[in-house]
């Protein structure tokens, strides 16, 4: 089977060069999709410097139009049998592709989360962002019987098949609450595994605001109702 692997970015100039290089380490079958969505910190500029890379496919948003946006955008370039999702910081660990991808290869799922909280000795700080998390998943597993412990979680894995017939209508951070509600409302079962996890702060870039837990708790309730 090989791996598509999509990293969205958005001014990651920091850490751009250390995620990919972690990527690149595991030892999988993969492709790697990065879409830059816009950015104007030098992330472009040394994307374009690695165009020629076999191991890296680079696509280019003309505007910063969001993550949901960027990763709709590489759903029309995967030629893998699994998709995985790829933040572009340093948050997740690459090496827990393998964890991710074995309840789909051993075909007891088709949609697999790894979950930040089922796993021992993870920085998870009580913060807004925390609340937030625990909030969205309350919701999910309400309103959709979802049976999670992390609705947010950056990795979230599905059979090709699966996420190419989703349609999606995100641009921004509401990709993950609308594709855990479309998931579910076509049966879906959704698996969890735990994953390593190191929390950033704003001040190292991470970029969710209050807007989007709003956005996010609004996609919960619409994709309720309407698909």
């Amino acid at each position: 089977m090989i791996l598509s692997i999509i990293v969205p970015v958005y001014n990651e100039m920091r850490t751009i060069k250390e995620i990919l290089r972690r990527v690149k380490i595991v030892d999988i079958t993969k492709e790697v999709i990065i879409v830059d969505d816009g950015s104007t910190d030098g992330t472009r500029d040394y994307l374009r410097s690695m165009e020629s890379e076999k191991d890296f496919k680079v696509l280019y948003q003309a505007k910063n139009m969001g993550k949901g946006a960027a990763i709709r955008k590489a759903i029309s370039h995967v030629r893998g049998d699994i998709v995985i999702i790829q933040d572009a910081d340093l948050e997740y660990d690459p090496q827990d592709y393998h964890e991710l991808i074995a309840p789909i290869v051993a075909g007891r799922a088709s949609v697999v989360y790894g979950s930040r909280y089922s796993k021992p000795g993870n920085d998870l700080p009580l913060t807004r962002y925390k609340i937030g998390v625990l909030v969205l998943t309350a919701m999910a597993n309400f309103l959709y019987g979802a049976g999670i412990t992390d609705e947010a979680t950056c990795y979230k894995a599905f059979k090709a098949e699966v996420l190419k017939s989703l349609p999606l209508k995100c641009n921004r951070f509401e990709f993950c609450p609308e594709v855990t509600a479309k998931v579910r409302k076509r049966g879906y079962r959704i698996e969890e595994v735990p994953i390593s996890f190191h929390y950033r702060t704003v001040k190292e870039g991470k970029k969710i605001g209050w807007k989007d837990g709003f956005e996010a708790i609004l996609a919960l309730v619409k994709y309720r109702f309407v698909d």
